[in-house]
Parts: structure tokens; C-alpha cells; sequence
């Protein structure tokens, strides 16, 4: 399934990686929660004071802006995927805020507008939020208020971009201020709306284009992309009041750095990477705006006090089994992703979780009896390294007999039969990198790159990842929305190009076909051999092209990862090969079998009713690899094993065929 090859890390010149900033996404964030509810009650109670004459009109304007200035956190989080670890909770409450923040737009567009926002910070007309954070001072009243209207205008020149429901959403949203505004007017009720949502709204707007736009950005030079670290400030002092009443973005550096963080978990953030921050020369200022180096802080900080000292970098551990073995497993859930395909998430038992941990890139082989006959699949996983999940895409192939199974039948309790994870498609990371990554996925080829995509955006923090994802269209599009929410949460670090052949009238032109190595080179924009590590996963005639033309382009082969779909069986001649004697070690246990002419090791050991485990039988999985002992085997084709794993003595005994008369090789290396 995969020939990788592996690059050294390289040497970093800082000293201390940004750990986990250990606030993992909550099944639901109660202060969420909690401050949504309080926001609605406040502007119900305003709202209904202001119809009924209770208070002054000066009263309830200023409660319902500040009801709207809470619900702009709700927006915010719902927008970076934050309150639930459920995508549709997010949108719910999303859906919910937008509509009292600004009913001109839907939250889906809001929630495109604002990761540009987070993608292109500081990045003159790319940057939507660069309408208030540059703009002269002069002007700032007046821009302050209009904060939506910038937004309003970079959807437009995005329109053919986006998903028509949303489009259609945002019109409906529009038309239906607009009419009530006219009814309001034409029925003598304009003051009264004015009263209940339109100066209350804009008063809200100018405090949110203030507080979480101008004042973390105004006066800074770097773009995202140039120095993530002094793209946006933190502002200390006064923390007291400036955390509750900022609803903490006064450590809004935090923000851009862990977009995903719940707002109410900045500064603990801030606390476990302070030390990374500082050695990267994070912008920071007081909060009378007095700019601090990292010296400056230091001192300010002893004079002020202290914060918590650094903690170490959470890495995922390897797995603890020493050879692949077989274990059933229960199925926790089966969720749609298409029409013709599924999520398989399993339930591993606490005393095998060890022995499933799994690297990412890695893959299981799915054993199971099917109206009485046994198949075995390979799936690649598709959760992160560090998330405890284990999960597997799978697709429906036609005449597939596991595939067919696993999306028409397959249902959460049921039990299926799971090798240890084997495979090495992807690459050791290091917390300290800083690296240029790209991938380029078709079809169900998206599994192992998401794991890996997922993985390496969580540990090395500073590294960048492009993608290229192709497929046929929207609908057969596998791990959409997954992708959708990982671009989200690491605008400024992921980029994704979503590729399709089958809608003529996909925009941008520039992603519509299929993907190929010219298409590539011109959307990437710069050296191709540039690239620290490029990944490719999907059919063969696309990852050998790929791989083909990056050779041409003078891209080192150890920086070429490939994970083909499946191998293909050779054609063995038996007067090529002679009788010999294998000697094998499974499972701490040793047999001693006699091998036929022709015959493949894996093929001997199956014969003599050895459960050696294998998968795809053509070279491409891995699964099979052990490690030669003593005498020689020749191998037909090798699709899975670097270079350094044939020179360690590992071959894949699919494919292997003595070469001496006598062999003995171990499983259990």
C-alpha cells in the first residue's frame, strides 16, 4: 500500500515546541451554554421593556447591545468549531447568534468570511477585518459601526465560491431585514424597531469592531502568513476587568495561534506556552498600549506576577504490540458520509488500547465472515494519532463484498475482527519543525492523508500543510465537512483546494478537472523541491504521475510519500524458484514448514494453517512484513517498505521467495 521514504527532522532555533494547549473541544461548552442563554434572556427582557414603556429607551438599548456583544462570542466559537465536538451543535448555535449580531448575512458565509479573516490577517483587501484594523484614525467612527458591510461586499466577490444553500440563505436573511425594516417604516414602527434591534445593533458593532478587531491588530505589519506570532497582540494588564469585560481577547494572540481553544481557556493557554510565545517574539502590549519585548515582559510580569511555567509537548505513543495480531473488536458507531460510503468508528476495550495505538498514516486490516466466507480489507485510519479514536473511511466498491456490508449492513455493536495497525505511509514529526507540507488526495484516498493532516497540525505547530483534494463532485465528496472544520481551526497554517472533475461550473477554473502536477505547481506558486514532505494517496495512475513528475521537477525521492489503493498479484514463474525449508516465528511460537517451488513465504505459512496476517496479497499494505533472520529471499514487487526497512532486513512475505534453501524469518521483530 505505500513505498515512503523518510526525511530527517530538521533543526529548530527555538528551544521549546508549543505544547498541547491542553483544552481539548468539549462535548458542549456550558459557559457557551450558559452565556447564550443569558444574552437571549437579557434582550428578551430589554426587548420587552421597550415595548411596553417599562424602561427608558437609553436603558434598553444599552442592555440589548450588550446581549448582542455576548452573542458575538457565541458566533465566534460556533464559527471556529468550539462549543461541541458535534458540528451541528456549532451551527445551531451559530445560526442562532448570527441572526441577532447581523440577520445580513447566514453563518455559514460569516463563518467563510471570518477563517479568511484568520488566513490573510493584516493582508490589505484579502484580509476582510483590514477595512477597520487599517483604517486612519479619523475614520474609525464611522468604520466601527459599518463592520458588517466590508463583510457583506467580500461575499460578494466570493459568491460563485460558495455553496448555493448558504448564498440562498444569506439572500433570504437580507430580504427579510430589509422587508421588515420597510414594514416598520411604512406601519409607524420604525423607532420601535430602531429601539429594539437597529441602534442596539450598531452600537454592539462598534464595541466588537473595537475590542476584537482593531485593538488586537491596528499598527501590526506582518501578515499571517509572514509571522503568525506578530500578526495579532495579547494585551496584559488590568486583567481583572479587561478578561470579563473582553470576554479574553485581550489575549487574542492566543486566538490565532489555537483558533479552536474555547474563548474562556485563552489565558490558560497562554499559561502552558508562555515560554514558546516569548522565544518567538510574540507582540505584546499593556493595556495603555506600551509595546514589550519578551525582556520587557519578563520584567513587567515579575513587577505584576507570575503565570504558570511552561508544560511538556503531549506526543501520541506508539503502539505496544510487538507483532500484528487479530482482536475482535466492537463497532461504537457507523456514520454516512456520502451516499455510498461510511465512518466506521470502533470501541476498543481498555486493556487493548495499548496494542491498537496506531502512528498517522497508519492503516487496520478489517477481518470478517460474509455469507460464509471470510474476507479481509485494508481500511487506513482516518482519526488524529492524539485523539484516543479509532475510526476507518470506507467506500462502497462495486461488487465489493466488505464494502457493500460495511455501508448497507454494517450497524454500531456489532463485532468485527481488527489487526493491530501496521503500515508506515506517514512520517515521524517533531514539535520543533517548522516544514511545508503538501498532500494530494482523490476519492477515499482523503483517509490516511486526514489522519495525517490532523496529526501533524496538532504537534508541530509552526509546520504548514497544503492540500489538494479531488473528486468527482460536492455529494461523493468523503470527510467534507471533517476537512471543512480542520480548515477552520488552522486557517492560517492549512490551505485546501478542493478539486472536481465532475461539475463544470466548480469555481474557482482553476480547481475544475482533475488534479495533475501542472495544476499543482501553478496553485502552490513557488519551487516544488521547496517542499519538506509531499504525500499522495489515491488510484495509481495518479499517485505514480505525480510521483513521476515531482522526480522531474528535482524533488528528492525521500521526500515522496505514496499510499497506492491496492498492489497487483505478479505472475510467478515456478521454474524460477526452488523448494526450501522456512523456519518462522509468530506470536513467540516457532514453526518449521517446507516451501514449494514457486511458492511465496505468506503462502507456505497459510498452508500449514499459520494465522500469519496479511492483507492485500499484492505488495501494497504492508501488512505482511517481517524481518529475514537468516538466509535470502528475493521479492516480486515492494509497494510498502521504505528503503531503510529492506536494508534492516525487513521484507514483505507476500512477495518473497527464497533464494537459499533454508530461511527463518520472525513476525514478532
Amino acid at each position: 500500500m505505500s513505498t515512503t521514504y523518510h526525511s530527517p527532522s530538521p533543526a529548530s532555533a527555538s528551544q521549546h515546541a508549543l505544547p498541547d494547549p491542553g483544552e481539548r473541544i468539549p462535548t458542549l461548552s456550558w459557559p457557551i451554554v450558559g452565556l447564550c442563554a443569558g444574552a437571549l434572556a437579557v434582550f428578551g427582557v430589554s426587548t420587552w421593556a421597550a415595548l411596553t414603556g417599562t424602561a427608558p429607551a437609553i436603558v434598553t438599548i444599552a442592555a440589548s447591545s450588550a446581549a448582542i456583544f455576548v452573542l458575538f462570542t457565541v458566533l465566534h466559537d460556533a464559527s471556529h468549531y468550539s462549543i461541541s465536538s458535534r458540528r451541528w451543535v456549532n451551527v445551531a448555535f451559530g445560526r442562532v447568534a448570527m441572526f441577532f449580531v447581523s440577520p445580513l448575512i447566514s453563518f455559514k458565509s460569516f463563518a467563510f468570511i471570518h477563517i479568511e479573516h484568520h488566513r490573510n490577517t493584516n493582508d490589505g483587501e484579502f484580509d476582510p477585518d483590514h477595512f477597520v484594523s487599517a483604517a486612519p484614525w479619523w475614520q474609525l467612527p464611522v468604520r466601527f459601526p459599518a463592520m458588517d458591510l466590508p463583510y457583506i461586499s467580500f461575499l460578494v466577490r466570493n459568491v460563485r465560491r460558495r455553496p448555493r444553500a448558504e448564498v440562498l440563505e444569506t439572500a433570504a436573511l437580507m430580504t427579510f431585514s430589509l422587508t421588515a425594516i420597510v414594514a416598520a417604516a411604512c406601519t409607524g414602527y420604525l423607532w420601535t424597531l430602531a429601539v429594539v434591534c437597529l441602534i442596539p445593533g450598531r452600537v454592539a458593532m462598534f464595541v466588537l469592531a473595537w475590542w476584537f478587531d482593531w485593538l488586537p491588530h491596528h499598527d501590526l505589519k506582518d501578515t499571517q502568513r509572514e509571522n503568525r506570532y506578530r500578526a495579532t497582540r495579547n494585551r496584559v494588564g488590568s486583567e481583572w476587568i479587561l478578561t470579563p469585560l473582553l470576554l479574553s481577547q485581550n489575549y487574542h494572540l492566543v486566538h490565532h495561534l489555537h483558533p479552536s481553544i474555547p474563548f474562556y481557556r485563552y489565558v490558560a493557554a497562554w499559561r502552558r506556552n508562555e515560554a514558546a510565545y516569548l522565544e518567538r517574539d510574540s507582540a505584546i502590549s499593556t493595556v495603555f498600549g506600551q509595546q514589550l519585548d519578551a525582556a520587557q515582559y519578563r520584567e513587567w510580569k515579575r513587577l505584576n506576577g507570575t503565570l504558570a511555567a511552561l508544560l511538556p509537548t503531549r506526543m501520541p505513543r506508539s503502539s505496544s504490540a510487538r507483532y500484528v495480531g487479530t482482536h475482535p473488536i466492537p463497532v461504537k458507531s457507523v456514520e454516512p458520509l456520502t451516499p455510498d460510503s461510511v465512518e466506521v468508528t470502533f470501541d476498543v476495550p481498555d486493556h487493548l488500547s495499548d496494542r491498537f495505538r496506531f502512528r498517522a498514516g497508519q492503516h487496520l486490516t478489517v477481518r470478517h465472515r460474509i455469507g460464509g466466507r471470510e474476507v479481509r480489507r485494508n481500511y487506513s485510519i482516518c482519526t488524529s494519532a492524539t485523539s484516543g479514536e479509532l475510526a476507518i473511511g470506507v467506500r462502497r466498491v462495486a461488487g465489493g463484498l466488505f464494502s457493500n456490508f460495511a455501508v448497507d449492513t454494517l450497524r454500531a455493536g456489532d463485532i468485527l475482527e481488527l489487526m493491530t495497525p501496521t503500515g508506515s505511509f506517514g512520517a515521524p514529526l517533531d514539535p520543533l519543525a517548522r516544514r511545508d507540507y503538501v498532500a494530494v488526495a482523490a476519492g477515499s484516498g482523503i483517509t490516511p492523508i486526514l489522519s495525517i493532516v490532523r496529526t501533524t497540525m496538532e504537534i508541530e505547530t509552526e509546520s504548514r500543510f497544503t492540500l489538494f483534494y479531488g473528486n468527482r463532485t460536492a455529494e461523493s465528496t468523503m470527510f467534507a465537512a471533517e476537512v471543512d472544520e480542520l480548515e477552520s481551526r488552522y486557517a492560517d497554517r492549512l490551505r485546501v483546494f478542493h478539486v472536481r472533475s465532475g461539475e463544470a461550473h466548480h469555481h474557482p477554473v482553476a480547481v475544475r478537472g482533475r488534479i495533475d502536477l501542472a495544476m499543482v505547481r501553478r496553485l502552490l506558486g513557488g519551487d516544488l523541491a521547496s517542499i519538506d514532505r509531499w504525500y499522495l494517496c489515491g488510484p495509481g495512475d495518479l499517485v505514480t504521475t505525480m510521483c513521476d513528475g515531482l522526480a522531474v521537477e528535482a524533488v528528492p525521492a525521500e521526500r515522496i510519500h505514496l499510499e497506492l489503493f491496492c498492489g497487483t498479484r505478479q505472475s510467478t514463474h515456478v521454474d524460477d524458484y526452488a523448494d526450501a525449508e522456512v523456519t518462522i516465528t509468530l506470536a513467540g511460537a516457532g514453526y518449521t514448514v517446507d516451501l514449494a517451488a514457486g511458492e511465496t513465504v505468506l503462502e507456505s505459512a497459510l498452508k500449514n494453517d499459520i494465522d500469519a496476517p496479511y492483507a492485500c496479497l499484492g505488495g501494497a499494505c504492508g501488512t505482511c512484513k517481517a524481518r529475514i533472520i537468516t538466509g535470502a529471499v528475493s521479492m516480486e514487487q515492494n509497494l510498502a517498505l521504505t528503503a531503510a526497512e529492506v536494508d534492516a532486513g525487513f521484507i514483505l512475505t507476500c512477495q518473497s521467495h527464497p533464494s537459499t534453501s533454508t530461511v527463518a524469518i520472525a513476525y514478532d521483530s
